[in-house]
């Protein structure tokens, strides 16, 4: 369709397995949608093969080679009702094993994104358990290839923290329980005031557009759109390559049906269990130790990963 009136037009283009994304975009979304002179339209991408909520414990961990080496899936997207243009494309994205979701990387890589966010300001919205930092590389770039102009962040991370969200979202994701779980173990998933609490980065958008300034790098500045979390910068590298690694090994067996990759994935399991209780403390222990000696470098990349919104 074509934009035959003053409206400022926006799509929100999102993908979410248990809802809670959803929550977070529709808080960020609501001023935009109760403002008279903006119209919004919805792209929900859809995967050709559902991925399951709660996940099977074997087809969760054999999921992450096609995650990390950001394999397409087949999509089912109906565009006939959206725009040829819009004035912003908000998208809302999960963060498995390091990467974006399979789902929303299919999307960034398919003609439709090429369509739709060519040239235009795209504001993105995660919400995990505590590490996205290499994901939005992921998803910068992707950008970057597309020609969108990446003019805002919004991360919202678990509130159980980064140790004992260590058991509570993996219990949520395998059993599709929320919590609060047994031992002490807390409910998984963003805090409900800080999901309240978004709506602020919608006003901000709309303020920007009511103002007719542009839409550009300047928007969320200010607002606490993202937190970086110094101590985890090194572990998401050693993550990152790790999925990596291990991923070609995977892929190098066959397709995720195939039977050598189920007994495989059990065994990455451990690994994958032993290097979080042991490689995530560790750096964190020994950047906490050399950060007066790196203080200049934490800066500099602090800043380069809260870009564009800034902390």
């Amino acid at each position: 369709m074509e934009n035959t009136d003053n409206k400022k037009r926006v799509l929100v283009v999102h993908y979410s397995q248990t809802g809670q994304l959803d929550r977070v975009v529709q808080s960020v979304v609501g001023p935009l949608q109760n403002d008279a002179a903006i119209t919004v339209d919805y792209l929900t991408i859809k995967p050709q093969v559902p991925y399951p909520f709660p996940w099977p414990f074997i087809q969760f961990i054999n999921t992450f080679p096609e995650a990390a080496h950001q394999i397409d899936c087949p999509l089912q997207l109906d565009i006939t009702q959206l725009y040829e243009r819009y004035d912003l494309v908000i998208l809302g994205y999960q963060v498995w094993f390091l990467a974006p979701s399979i789902p929303v990387s299919s999307f960034l890589n398919s003609p439709v994104a090429h369509k739709l966010l060519a040239d235009t300001p795209v504001v993105t919205v995660i919400a995990c358990r505590n590490m996205w930092l290499q994901a939005q590389e992921k998803v910068k770039a992707q950008l970057a290839t597309i020609g969108a102009k990446l003019v805002g962040n919004i991360a919202l991370v678990d509130e159980a923290g980064s140790i004992l969200s260590f058991f509570a979202t993996p219990l949520w994701v395998l059993t599709g329980r929320r919590g609060p779980f047994w031992f002490g173990i807390p409910r998984a998933g963003v805090a409900d005031a800080q999901i309240t609490a978004a709506a602020r980065f919608g006003e901000a958008l709309v303020a920007r557009f009511s103002a007719k300034q542009p839409m550009d790098s300047t928007v969320l500045q200010g607002l606490g759109a993202v937190r970086i979390n110094d101590k985890l910068i090194a572990s998401e590298k050693i993550g990152t390559r790790s999925f990596y690694l291990w991923g070609k090994l995977f892929l190098a067996c066959g397709k995720p049906s195939a039977w050598l990759r189920k007994p495989l994935a059990l065994l990455y399991a451990v690994f994958l269990i032993a290097m979080i209780v042991t490689v995530v403390p560790i750096t964190a222990v020994l950047k906490k130790l050399t950060a007066p000696l790196m203080r200049g470098r934490i800066t500099k990349q602090k800043r380069y990963y809260a870009e564009p919104s800034g902390e």
